[in-house]
């Protein structure tokens, strides 16, 4: 495996041809099958795959994502969690990230934000349905594909409510969109995953996360309403019921089903139009990259993504723009 400076041409079985995106965690590379199926194939860095309690939650995130079947989450295809290092492979899914949307399009409009949450819930319906809880539902989890979202990452999800992925008292997910049980490190259910569903649907309503973000954000999630005022009326309440500080209190993902269905009509439009052409956009990419002769991504791609790892490895904009010059 080559260092993140030079991509690597395949993973496992898949070649690659262009990188998704990178994190904390790792990579995630645009891959093909032997058959030409478009693979999103996630790569975990290796000082992470180094430590054998790591390895061993990654293990669990392929066991989580697999168990998972839906209309709205990413099938996985293939992993090696023994790989050096390991590696995920899910179907691609041609679309923009909630979080991505957002920031570059602004919010959704109050039927899309409909239309989104009823996608979000039957998600959250199929991951509950077999003992899972995602623990980690935000906007750059969601994916906006042609028909609907799709939900993605199992990271940190847990099985039944166990405490087999963490131990009571740890804290893990990402503030914003953490209900107050997992800031106060105890067990969670299919609750903690719902007041996280309110949380990514004022985002999607507004641009903003309804307990904001930074400094102050546990305070505010434990003690704090939610600031909803720019949520749009016929949503506010909705939302605010998923946002409830008691587990108890926060509507079940059938009753928000039902909600979501006999109030939003008419039916939106999915997706909405600018999203529409950035999942064209992603096409047209795919398909450049689908005619390309050679084994890894084409020219501008390439370029672009040899952009993107010289300047994730510190480099200046000058070192870059000559690298990219000579290559």
């Amino acid at each position: 495996m080559r260092t993140p400076v030079s991509d690597p041409l395949r993973v496992g079985p898949y070649r690659i041809v262009g990188r998704l995106g990178s994190g904390g965690m790792g990579w995630v590379y645009l891959g093909r099958s032997a058959s030409g199926r478009a693979l999103a194939v996630k790569v975990v860095r290796p000082e992470l795959a180094s430590d054998p309690q790591f390895r061993s939650r990654f293990a669990r995130e392929v066991e989580a994502a697999r168990a998972v079947s839906g209309a709205f989450t990413a099938a996985v295809v293939d992993a090696d969690t023994e790989g050096e290092p390991p590696w995920l492979a899910t179907l691609y899914v041609a679309g923009p990230s909630l979080a991505e949307a957002v920031r570059t399009d602004g919010p959704l409009a109050e039927a899309e934000v409909r239309r989104l949450g009823a996608g979000l819930v039957e998600a959250l319906q199929a991951i509950h349905a077999v003992g899972v809880v995602h623990r980690d539902l935000k906007p750059a989890n969601v994916l906006l594909a042609e028909d609907g979202p799709r939900v993605i990452d199992f990271g940190i999800s847990l099985f039944g409510g166990s405490s087999s992925i963490t131990t009571v008292g740890t804290v893990m997910g990402t503030p914003p969109f953490m209900s107050p049980e997992q800031f106060k490190g105890e067990l969670v259910g299919p609750p903690s995953d719902v007041f996280s569903l309110g949380a990514v649907l004022a985002f999607a309503a507004t641009g903003n996360a309804p307990f904001g973000s930074g400094t102050g954000v546990l305070y505010r999630v434990l003690h704090d309403l939610p600031s909803l005022e720019s949520v749009p009326a016929g949503l506010r309440r909705l939302v605010e019921r998923c946002l409830a500080k008691n587990p108890a209190d926060r509507p079940t993902t059938a009753a928000l089903l039902d909600e979501l269905a006999t109030e939003a009509a008419p039916v939106p439009v999915w997706p909405p139009p600018t999203i529409a052409e950035n999942i064209q956009s992603r096409k047209d990419d795919l398909a450049t990259r689908n005619h390309s002769r050679g084994s890894v991504a084409s020219v501008p791609s390439c370029l672009l993504l040899h952009a993107q790892a010289l300047l994730d490895a510190g480099l200046t904009d000058r070192m870059v723009a000559e690298a990219v010059g000579r290559g």
